[in-house]
């Protein structure tokens, strides 16, 4: 913080002599500099007490999306100055880069962007791992390594982002690979088989958990044998550090966050709700999920403040409250309906829904856009006309200041208002074309990955390219 708020003031303090030296003669420069002392004294002090009159684009730092769902893993964009509609039909993209197929959305570091894939060569197969500059779609490393697909179903690619942290890239396959990478080169610094070293039960599409980088730890969810469904490795050795419960994996991303005053692991697991320890394994709480006929959980929990939301295909919608005075949850409601056509609550698919104030906001099985209310899970409103209606129909919700963004499955970026009034669509545009490999048996095509924000950039990925399209307000 200290580095940046100097360089803010040295550009100031070069800006500010650039100009006396322009409008003054060289008899006066000695003292012209002595103003520019001043001038970058006053500007540290300003700037240390939040009074800095700098402006915008001086001061303001892009935001990165280094992880899955951002920069915070909570689904939300805080980058300002943002268009405010988009223009119909095609939105002009920055650039487009060839890849292959794959569930897994793109992440965005140091000015690079992320993204792994899965190639059919001959009779080989092999999972990807792609570096690609941001502001020009140049491709700068790939890593690949075989891979064939054994007993999973939806075989279009890897379903895990790539977590970037402290100049390493994190990338989990759908078999089980766990690869750490150089950011910048893509050099290997290590590579494990976590099926040959946790015996994983495969889960029916495969590992899905995208890392969860915390502290000097990578934590994932892979469904191991002997009280490995959650396994904490090194991230700079890939040593094993702990590993915690007997359950089988879920589709579901874990995230870290704070209650009563200590750092907590939340996971959805193939069978419960849980809290742990991030240091050790060790348990903090749990909650046993009602049982279904198949694991389908793949939403990630929703955090806000001391409520705790997940919501699940077959699950329906409940909702925890996180005590604060010590590390328990107690559940405060659960809707859910009979089956997937006839639903109560929300029904999520694969998207997770957004928790603002004291509403929820999600799309349910069919493609229905609902609202609840967070203290009841009462439904407040529901509106079919956002995304056509089938069956695991979806689509992303991503606040932004006052707005929300929505990505929806056919490619499409939409801007909107969101209330307890009902959903008010401003603009939207074709951001890719939807491809088949996603789903190739109910659909004419879909977009599944979950997109990245930043730089005020939105990219997107589908089976065939990967795309970068600017939405900074001009």
């Amino acid at each position: 913080m200290v580095r940046e708020l100097f360089s803010i003031c040295f550009y100031v303090s070069m800006q500010a002599r650039s100009l006396f030296l322009s409008r003054k003669s060289m008899q006066v420069q000695a003292c012209d500099q002595r103003g520019v002392s001043w001038w970058l004294i006053l500007t540290i002090l300003l700037t240390l007490s939040g009074q800095v009159w700098l402006p915008c684009e001086m001061v303001c730092r892009a935001d990165d999306w280094p992880q899955w769902r951002g920069p915070q893993r909570d689904g939300t964009w805080r980058e300002t100055d943002l268009v405010k509609h988009l223009p119909s039909g095609a939105l002009p993209l920055l650039w487009r880069a060839k890849i292959s197929g794959g569930y897994s959305g793109p992440t965005i570091a140091d000015g690079r962007v992320y993204v792994s894939d899965r190639l059919l060569e001959a009779d080989l197969q092999y999972e990807q791992i792609h570096c690609f500059d941001s502001q020009n779609g140049r491709l700068i490393w790939s890593y690949r390594y075989e891979c064939p697909y054994v007993n999973i179903d939806h075989d279009a690619g890897p379903r895990a982002v790539v977590a970037i942290s402290d100049q390493r890239a994190y990338a989990l396959g759908a078999m089980g690979d766990l690869v750490c990478l150089d950011a910048a080169s893509g050099t290997v610094h290590w590579h494990h088989d976590l099926v040959a070293l946790f015996n994983i039960r495969m889960p029916i599409w495969g590992l899905s958990c995208s890392p969860l980088i915390e502290r000097d730890l990578v934590i994932l969810q892979i469904g191991g044998d002997d009280g490995a469904c959650l396994v904490a490795l090194d991230r700079i050795t890939g040593k094993t550090r702990w590993k915690a419960l007997d359950d089988g994996a879920s589709y579901s991303s874990p995230l870290v966050i704070e209650q009563a005053g200590r750092r907590v692991l939340v996971c959805w697991t193939g069978e419960r709700l849980v809290g742990l320890d991030p240091s050790n394994g060790a348990m903090y709480w749990q909650y046993r999920m009602p049982e279904t006929s198949w694991i389908r959980g793949a939403p990630s929990p929703v955090w806000h403040k001391d409520r705790l939301l997940i919501s699940g295909f077959f699950t329906g919608t409940m909702m925890f409250r996180l005590q604060q005075d010590q590390p328990e949850v107690e559940l405060l409601w659960h809707r859910r309906g009979p089956d997937e056509e006839h639903t109560d609550g929300i029904h999520a698919s694969i998207a997770e829904p957004i928790l603002v104030n004291n509403y929820i906001y999600g799309v349910d099985s069919f493609g229905q856009l609902r609202c609840l209310d967070a203290k009841t899970g009462d439904r407040v409103w529901e509106n079919l006309n956002v995304i056509p209606q089938r069956r695991w129909s979806t689509l992303r919700l991503i606040p932004q200041e006052r707005r929300v963004w929505v990505f929806t499955e056919l490619g499409e970026l939409a801007i909107g208002r969101i209330s307890p009034d009902g959903y008010e669509e401003t603009s939207r545009a074709q951001l890719i074309p939807p491809t088949r490999l996603q789903e190739p048996t109910r659909r004419d095509g879909v977009c599944w990955a979950y997109p990245a924000f930043a730089n005020q950039c939105v990219f997107a990925r589908n089976d065939k390219e990967l795309v970068c399209a600017s939405l900074k307000q001009p």
